[in-house]
């Protein structure tokens, strides 16, 4: 996740991308604040130091968003909540990244443009779904129905394209 994005822009980190980045590391194992700083250096070969000053406040509000919790040794575990959220944010990032495949097509700087807003939509996503205790349930529905809208489209697709395939493969046999 984080080296595909270092790979692709260097050392900036988009506005929201700590935030997800920590339900991901929390959501693969418990770790204490420390542990996090010290995966998020290794995975980037050191080009993002995450320092105390962002990764404990950050703890703090996911803590009291109901996202995480802590346990007595120090470690921190993502709730059924933040593994929500979290699988919210991973389902507008493939739906907008499947989408935006075509765009691909034209060549490099169209793939890097794509990238980019691809990368910046999944951080608007990251801020709705961590905003959804702020959200009227109009909003969570309206939120809801365009994500929901959005995963059928990719399922008719997907399945229009693997008929397609069958159809191709019965025609040379």
């Amino acid at each position: 996740m984080i080296s595909d994005w270092f790979s692709r822009v260097g050392s900036a980190i988009p506005r929201g991308f700590s935030r997800h980045y920590i339900l991901e590391l929390l959501s693969e194992q418990p770790m204490t604040g420390k542990e996090i700083i010290d995966k998020a250096i290794v995975q980037t070969g050191g080009k993002w130091k995450p320092s105390p000053g962002l990764i404990y406040p950050l703890l703090g509000r996911l803590l009291g968003e109901g996202l995480i919790e802590e346990h007595e040794n120090g470690r921190y575990r993502v709730t059924k909540k933040g593994i929500s959220i979290s699988s919210d944010i991973k389902s507008a990032h493939n739906i907008i990244q499947k989408h935006l495949e075509v765009v691909f097509r034209i060549g490099n700087m169209g793939r890097f443009m794509t990238m980019d807003l691809l990368d910046r939509l999944s951080a608007i996503g990251s801020t709705l779904s961590s905003n959804l205790d702020r959200m009227t349930e109009e909003e969570k529905n309206k939120y809801k129905e365009f994500l929901v809208n959005e995963l059928n489209k990719l399922s008719k697709q997907d399945k229009i394209k693997i008929h397609d395939k069958n159809i191709d493969e019965s025609n040379i046999l």
